[in-house]
This record gives C-alpha cells, structure tokens and sequence, in this order.
C-alpha cells in the first residue's frame, strides 16, 4: 500500500510539473582515521537508495584484526568486517564519494561479504589490512588505484593518493 502512495504522489508531482524523475542512488564515503587505537583506520560508508527497491541504505564497513595485539607484527591473525558507530564516523576523515547504480553496489556488498566470509587468518598488516579492503572497494566503483602504493600502512596517504589518480574527485 505504501508503494502505491508514493508512487501516485510522484505521477502528481510529475504532473503539475514540480519534481522530475526520482534517482536514488548509493553514495559510497571512503573515509580515514589517524593511527590510535581505534580500528579501522580506513573504512567506507554506503548511504542513499537502491533504484529497483527503493530499499534505504546507511552501512559502514571497514577491515580489521579481530584482536589488535603485537601478534599483528608478526604474521596473519583473525580479521573481520566491522561496523563502527555514528561518533567514530564523525570524528574520521571523509577522503572523497562516489555515487554508484544498482549493479555496482550489489558488488560492493558481494566484495564486503568476501572479506567476511574469507578463510581465517585472514588480517595481515603488510598484505590484507584495511588499506588492502578499501582499495578493493574503490576499484569497485570504477577508481584508479595504486597496486604498487607505498601507503599500504598509511590510511589517510593512501586514499589522497587514491584522489590524486582520480581527476574527478577533485
């Protein structure tokens, strides 16, 4: 029912001329976070509307190691996918957005849930870290990125560099 009424005051708005077709669409945020100990330090938000549903969307996801300890110097140890509270988004870096259709955010979540699902260990501070996931997500949404970075360990260095292959960001 519900449906319905959107859609009947969306053919009046159209009609008397005052709105023009409706794009919901997901902004994907890649944000950073200075070293501390709060974890993830590079992580992205999804916001918006899917086109074909009109279902709501507002997810955070970043990488991290399931316990942060020395153990994370030496070698793989557990990781997982977390979401963070509104407070910690806040007080982190937004880099850039991305606005993305449908298709590539139902990639995004395939991706995310990859690295969820991803045989433990899985976190490895120099090949599978957060950097390693955000990267990913941002080849996702059609972004240049850097294989090659020297910024694998330097979140907020990473995504400017990201930036920089990226004009359109600008």
């Amino acid at each position: 029912m519900t449906r319905l009424r959107l859609l009947l005051a969306a053919l009046f708005a159209l009609a008397l001329g005052i709105a023009g077709p409706v794009q919901a669409k997901v902004v994907v945020s890649f944000y950073s976070h200075d070293f501390g100990e709060r974890f993830p330090h590079a992580f992205v938000t999804l916001k918006g509307r899917v086109d074909a549903t009109g279902q709501a969307v507002d997810y955070n996801y970043g990488f991290t190691a399931r316990a942060v300890s020395p153990a994370i110097l030496f070698g793989a140890v557990k990781g997982y996918v977390q979401t963070k509270e509104a407070k910690y988004i806040a007080s982190s870096d937004k880099q850039f957005s991305v606005t993305v259709d449908d298709a590539t955010y139902g990639r995004l979540l395939d991706r995310v849930r990859a690295w969820q699902d991803a045989q433990q260990p899985s976190y490895d501070l120099g090949t599978r870290n957060c950097v390693h996931f955000v990267m990913e997500l941002a080849e996702i949404v059609g972004l240049k990125v850097n294989h090659q970075s020297a910024f694998f360990k330097k979140p907020k260095s990473f995504l400017l560099e990201v930036k920089e292959l990226n004009p359109q960001l600008q």
